[in-house]
């Protein structure tokens, strides 16, 4: 690595995670992105290294009642409920549009029950040729353990990952819940479960009541929190797990301009998930990337890789 010679070159933007090349190391979260063909087009995947679908489930889901979206000072609540058209559909009618144009799309699979989840890695493994990787979120309830979510657990990171490691030779990344005692030994579990890459994390838990009706604004009560909010939150997260796992760690949390996503990368993150930041501005991605890249023109790096995990010493 060499910081001292000014390149008159772009810095070359692209990463791996895992066995997988993406040209830029900004992804879209799972959950904001419609599966209609326009958007996997320019302009707008313009900076954009991957695509996550919505969170799908084995049947097709109407979502939850009520109120869904909810804003706050420095964030957004949402209840959606993971309304999703069930992943026959999805294979059948949306990948066939969305897959072919050239933005790798990552599959976020909802873990709901194991029987479930290795029926509709079955379906998936139909259409593997254009999947880019299967994101596991493990924030579903787990009803045979009281209702808990899958990855609160180490036990339930390696139930989730002992039924769907054997079904998908492709690259599968598991997105982690903050809402958890020990986010590393988790971490640790899934990495010796055999997850290629793990995506960190989730949403946190909050809730809002609407003062006016008196009442808590979402029928379940709370919700997902996301935004800038969590970002200081999310890249503790990021910082922890990356030190303590061999895998790539891929950061996600509240990331909405370029230096969130240096933050993330100095931390030891190979890619950035963004997410709520979409729900305001749709061509934001290209903004951050070239955020990030005069970035790195002004350190002179001649590739985003170079400065990966650079925060954890004393810079460069």
């Amino acid at each position: 690595m060499n910081f001292s010679k000014f390149s008159e070159e772009l810095p070359d933007m692209s990463v791996s995670v895992g066995n997988l090349t993406l040209s830029s190391p900004l992804i879209i979260a799972s959950g904001v992105w419609p599966h209609e063909a326009k958007f996997w087009r320019e302009p707008y995947t313009n900076g954009v290294g991957a695509i996550c679908s919505k969170g799908l489930t084995r049947h097709p889901r109407s979502g939850n009642k009520g109120t869904r979206i909810w804003e706050t000072s420095s964030g957004l609540l949402n209840s959606i409920g993971l309304q999703n058209s069930g992943i026959e559909a999805f294979v059948a009618e949306e990948l066939p549009e969305i897959s072919g144009n050239q933005v790798p799309v990552v599959v976020n699979l909802a873990i709901e029950t194991l029987e479930e989840a290795e029926e509709g890695l079955i379906l998936l493994k139909s259409a593997k040729e254009h999947i880019a990787a299967i994101e596991l979120n493990v924030s579903c309830p787990n009803v045979d353990f009281g209702g808990m979510a899958w990855g609160v657990s180490e036990e339930g990171i390696a139930q989730v990952l002992g039924a769907a490691r054997p079904l998908w030779e492709g690259e599968l990344w598991v997105k982690l819940t903050p809402q958890v005692s020990n986010l590393v030994d988790v971490a640790k579990v899934a990495q010796e479960m055999g997850a290629d890459a793990l995506v960190v994390a989730n949403t946190w838990l909050g809730m809002a009541i609407d003062v006016d009706r008196k009442k808590p604004v979402f029928e379940r009560v709370v919700a997902g929190l996301s935004g800038p909010a969590v970002f200081p939150l999310a890249l503790k997260c990021v910082y922890e797990a990356a030190g303590a796992v061999s895998i790539p760690v891929i950061g996600c949390g509240g990331v909405s301009c370029g230096n969130d996503a240096l933050a993330m990368l100095l931390a030891g993150a190979v890619a950035v998930e963004v997410g709520s930041m979409l729900l305001h501005d749709l061509l934001c991605m290209a903004e951050i990337h070239d955020q990030v890249r005069r970035k790195l023109t002004d350190w002179n790096a001649s590739s985003v890789r170079d400065i990966i995990g650079k925060g954890r010493s004393e810079g460069f």
